[in-house]
């Protein structure tokens, strides 16, 4: 039986919440999509008659088999358009959730293994969350903070911790993006300010916060 985006969508958070809590509540549900809980209480018993989900009363709720295999398959779906727009479409980071969010409801899953291989099968997307394969596994990263690097080092960047609109504009406005190379050229004994050069460009200085959001890898 096929199931509609709304279905695909609380698969999807329930699968992320889960991530953090074995036992998933009706509440965090309701926060996560912004919606009322009475409304998640409904799917929520949609979502039981098909088998996705299972109770445990007064405790709360996990996927079933079923249900986590569609919930990681959409989490593929989202990330890897998330990266395919931005690697290939030239999107910035800012811009390709919301239209992730559309396109990860496209049933065919031939469409999704061909990007995945255009894109050299990855192991995260564009804000360095992990990609499930095609089995639904999820690989390891090897990413760390920039500002775990020491200075005279050089790093290439795999994504970010802070995903937020501000944060990916800031980013872009200093004209960072996935792939660069950074070189730390020092960090301020004070304040953690560290001074940066972008794929060997002019020198600019960030902020030991925006250090600690960028994630980068060390060949």
């Amino acid at each position: 039986m096929k199931n509609s985006f709304t279905e695909e969508n609380y698969l999807k958070a329930i699968y992320k919440l889960s991530e953090k809590h074995e036992l998933v509540a009706t509440t965090d549900i309701a926060n996560m999509l912004n919606i009322r809980s009475a409304t998640v209480t409904d799917m929520l018993k949609k979502l039981a008659v098909k088998k996705l989900i299972r109770y445990e009363r007064y405790k709360g709720l996990h996927l079933t088999e079923k249900g986590r295999s569609i919930g990681v398959k959409i989490i593929r779906k989202h990330r890897l358009w998330e990266l395919f727009l931005v690697q290939q479409l030239k999107f910035k980071w800012d811009e390709v959730h919301e239209i992730a969010e559309q396109l990860e409801h496209i049933q065919s899953d031939e469409l999704i293994n061909r990007i995945d291989e255009i894109l050299g099968f990855p192991k995260s997307d564009p804000h360095g969350d992990p990609i499930p394969d095609r089995n639904g596994i999820f690989g390891k990263t090897s990413s760390i903070p920039l500002s775990d690097m020491k200075p005279k080092s050089i790093s290439t960047v795999s994504g970010v911790s802070e995903n937020s609109a501000e944060f990916l504009k800031y980013l872009d406005k200093i004209g960072l993006a996935l792939g660069d190379k950074i070189t730390i050229h020092s960090v301020e004994a004070y304040d953690q300010l560290h001074r940066i050069s972008i794929n060997q460009g002019k020198e600019i200085s960030v902020s030991k916060s925006v250090a600690q959001n960028i994630l980068v890898l060390v060949k």
